[in-house]
């Protein structure tokens, strides 16, 4: 008999802590790359602020395993939020020069990051389960969308109207003030309960297990990294040096995050487990494909297309990478037990890839500048999601095989 797909009150409550997290971001963070930029133009400085954030979230994740695990995880939670505010403190201390300190203020942000989403992503585990994961992670993705609609349209409406830098310092203010309501409902989520104690060396020996899944799916999330690091910040600054107009960046993140409003809430409703393999590879070559008019044209028309392409498909790729590797940590109690330790290997594996795509970036960049050499970068770097299919396409067909037998 088929269990039908529900989210309790603790799933809803994260959901909300999720969405206010995501908002906050992309008010700030849609734009946080262009200040930067606005003061000194330098693909690299950008590209070394994204490989600070990387190293010090892989880190964070690694060493803050032992606290979400033996200690109080919601204290984590709260205090990656908490120095997400202070890092938008700074930024609006520091002003222009900012980008003199490109790397204490990655750093920061990255351990913000790190404690949030690692002590999110246990919790997320724990209050879902195999029937409603593809549901939660449905509704991350909708609610993502609607951010992504409401956020930076707005931001880019605010800095054009009050112009120059004041129009910044309103929206990272706002930031500040989401970031404290999220503190005030992080504290209605129940504590969770405590782990046995944590196993520093466990993501190497997971690896190192003959016939273990993860050594399938580490490769594959590498690989979906190495897209990731390089695309979250390039695509933004693209549609900003092409126009010139932060209210044309607001309207870039509309338009796509409304398609993406539409796709994820498909995807959530309609993609099942059966279909991640096949969806996946789909999603992943349609990814791909998407970038090729860029090679004709590099401005804002081409950019859209791209944006409202990966939009429609990247529900398709995400979900059932993201949605397998959460299953892996539920497979036993013996994997249950260390889902911590499970959740720093899948944010490693992901950091490596997306250092290693944005090291790529900055190498190539040193050489030439140029739009073409640009999109020939993303063509490269666009194709990993396939890679990622590659490696993970045998767990996705194990998982299809356990729910047909179910």
């Amino acid at each position: 008999m088929k269990t039908k797909a529900h989210l309790n009150r603790q799933s809803l409550l994260l959901l909300a802590v999720n969405g206010l997290i995501v908002l906050a971001g992309a008010l700030s963070g849609t734009f946080l790359n262009v200040y930067l930029w606005k003061s000194k133009q330098d693909y690299a400085m950008i590209g070394w602020f994204t490989v600070a954030q990387q190293v010090a979230i892989g880190l964070t994740f690694w060493l803050g395993g032992k606290w979400v695990k033996e200690y109080n995880k919601m204290n984590a939670l709260r205090a990656g939020i908490v120095l997400s505010g202070l890092f938008y403190l700074l930024v609006l201390w520091a002003g222009p020069n900012a980008v003199r300190w490109i790397w204490p203020l990655g750093l920061l942000l990255g351990i913000a990051m790190g404690l949030f989403w690692l002590s999110f992503n246990v919790v997320y585990f724990e209050v879902t389960d195999r029937v409603n994961r593809d549901l939660f992670n449905g509704w991350v993705g909708l609610l993502g969308s609607v951010t992504g609609i409401v956020g930076p349209w707005f931001s880019g409406l605010l800095i054009t109207w009050l112009k120059g830098d004041r129009g910044y310092r309103v929206v990272f203010t706002i930031s500040l003030v989401i970031y404290g309501l999220c503190v005030f409902l992080s504290f209605f989520l129940k504590k969770r309960e405590r782990g046995s104690g944590y196993s520093w060396a466990e993501p190497i020996s997971q690896l190192r297990s003959k016939g273990n899944p993860w050594r399938w799916m580490t490769p594959g999330l590498v690989a979906q990294g190495v897209r990731e690091g390089v695309f979250a910040f390039l695509i933004g600054l693209l549609v900003f040096v092409a126009t010139k107009q932060e209210s044309k960046l607001g309207q870039f993140t509309l338009i796509t995050s409304a398609i993406s409003l539409l796709t994820y809430w498909v995807a959530g409703k309609w993609f099942k487990p059966k279909f991640r393999s096949p969806g996946m590879l789909v999603g992943a070559l349609l990814l791909w494909i998407v970038i090729l008019p860029l090679l004709w044209k590099n401005g804002y028309g081409t950019l859209l297309a791209f944006g409202i392409g990966t939009a429609v498909f990247m529900p398709l790729y995400i979900l059932p990478i993201t949605a397998a590797g959460f299953d892996l940590m539920g497979r036993s109690d013996e994997t249950v037990e260390k889902r911590v330790e499970l959740v720093v290997l899948r944010e490693l594996s992901l950091m490596v890839g997306r250092l290693l795509g944005t090291f790529i970036f900055i190498a190539v960049l040193m050489v030439s500048r140029t739009p073409l050499t640009i999109t020939m970068l993303m063509l490269v770097l666009g194709a990993s999601p396939i890679v990622s299919w590659v490696f993970a396409r045998k767990l996705l067909k194990a998982e299809k095989s356990a729910v047909t037998n179910k």
